[in-house]
């Protein structure tokens, strides 16, 4: 399964579409590009595994896996970047404004889902990030 994320930047955020297979699934927005810089930089583009993912804060959630000098990115729910991430991407059902979307754990449950579904009938699932 692939997910592909296709950004648009601005200073303030980063706003995206996520579609699987030609289908949409949500929206999401992220931090604004700063050069991969740690907790305030959206992750370069390029290709990606996910996979589960468990913590007392965030719950079962989806990893972002090796992207390179950081560590845990992730999907989470989050309706501003600049105040709820650090790196992470959070889906969104509708964008508001650069870094910026409404109703962000209903599309998490979405995306959460239909990745769950795939790794638990063990099927690879990608992200691929491009503007």
């Amino acid at each position: 399964m692939v997910f592909l994320l296709s950004r648009t930047y601005f200073p303030d955020g980063t706003n995206g579409k996520l579609e699987c297979e030609g289908r949409f699934i949500c929206y999401t927005i992220e931090l604004p590009w700063l050069d991969n810089a740690n907790q305030v930089s959206c992750i370069p583009e390029g290709e990606y595994v996910l996979r589960k993912r468990y913590s007392k804060k965030n719950r079962w959630h989806i990893e972002v896996v090796d992207v390179e000098n950081r560590s845990f990115i992730l999907f989470h729910p989050a309706n501003n970047a600049l105040r709820e991430l650090n790196g992470c991407i959070a889906p969104v059902m509708k964008l508001s404004g650069p870094g910026l979307g409404l109703e962000s754990r209903q599309a998490f449950i979405k995306l959460k889902s239909l990745v769950y579904k795939s790794l638990e009938r063990e099927v690879k699932v990608l992200l691929i990030v491009k503007s």
